[in-house]
């Protein structure tokens, strides 16, 4: 049987997720060296290439691909096994993978300052990416938990709600329809709007409606984070679509209005999820408890 470690299939798997060694090494806090000597052995192990060059990044060859799924599946499984040696131990220590959606990175840092203050050898690894691929590592199984609206029922899940996710259409102060009571939704065929990339929640949700009310919608332009479209809706360049709780304080401030449409905000809700064939770990499962019995009094305060 070949000889590799778990810590070079960690390494691996950190490298194909970033197709870069330098922000591999940089996430590991390692240097590149350590990180292009974990792969080369791992390559020489199997006689393989598992990575190539591809342009100023790298790519993942068919082995290495073939490689990614299993090592991904087998890390799982460790993690599985931990889960249930940290059961019989009965302590409240380990790591939790935690992913949530980009719209909760506003108060997520909050919670989890809350959580070490209860429980400070529980160490977690927080990951923040948009819904489709917060689902792509929900359903590979690369993560313990996750937040963020409701999964799909294509994926095998259980999901409890932690706080309520209110959502708007909000406009520069100045704006036309930054002072009219409450507007028809017909109102917004004539305005262009910044809004997030495609497969992020939010846009999703966004589509719907305007598909709901059979109204063409106008991009202005599109943007990767909330961050930048709250700027550019401030500076006029149109109207958007965002989780209220992200502008909250824009619009207390005066920078940002909300606009009053018949019918909003849609009230949603954020989940704390987890694949319903994972072994949660005692950590894991006190941190899920943690966001059901706290989550939603601590973010109506916050955000």
């Amino acid at each position: 049987m070949p000889h590799y470690s778990l810590k070079q299939i960690l390494t691996f798997i950190e490298v194909a997720r970033e197709r870069s060694v330098s922000k591999a090494a940089e996430r590991l806090f390692v240097t590149q060296p350590a990180v292009s000597m974990q792969i080369k052995q791992l390559e020489e192990t199997f006689g393989l290439a598992l990575l190539e060059p591809s342009g100023r990044n790298i790519r993942l060859t068919q082995a290495g691909n073939e490689f990614l799924t299993h090592a991904i599946n087998a890390v799982a499984k460790f993690k599985d096994l931990e889960a249930s040696m940290a059961e019989f131990a009965g302590n409240k220590k380990g790591r939790i993978d935690l992913a949530v959606v980009s719209t909760c990175k506003y108060f997520v840092p909050m919670l989890l300052v809350r959580f070490n203050k209860l429980f400070p050898d529980i160490e977690i690894k927080l990951s923040i990416d948009n819904r489709e691929n917060i689902l792509g590592m929900l359903g590979r199984n690369e993560v313990d938990l996750v937040m963020m609206g409701r999964a799909p029922s294509t994926l095998d899940c259980e999901a409890t709600p932690i706080a309520t996710n209110p959502q708007g259409f909000v406009c520069a102060p100045d704006h036309p329809l930054s002072r009219r009571k409450r507007g028809d939704f017909n109102l917004l065929k004539d305005h262009t709007f910044v809004v997030r990339e495609p497969g992020s929640g939010t846009r999703a949700a966004m589509e719907r409606l305007f598909a709901q009310h059979d109204i063409p919608l106008k991009v202005a332009m599109e943007m990767p984070s909330n961050e930048t479209i709250k700027q550019a809706v401030m500076a006029g360049m149109g109207m958007s679509f965002l989780s209220l709780r992200t502008v909250r304080h824009e619009i207390a401030s005066g920078h940002m209005a909300v606009v009053d449409i018949n019918g909003m905000p849609i009230v949603g809700h954020w989940y704390v999820t987890h694949l319903k064939q994972k072994k949660l770990s005692p950590a894991a499962v006190a941190f899920k408890h943690f966001l059901i019995e706290q989550a939603s009094p601590l973010i109506d305060s916050w955000a």
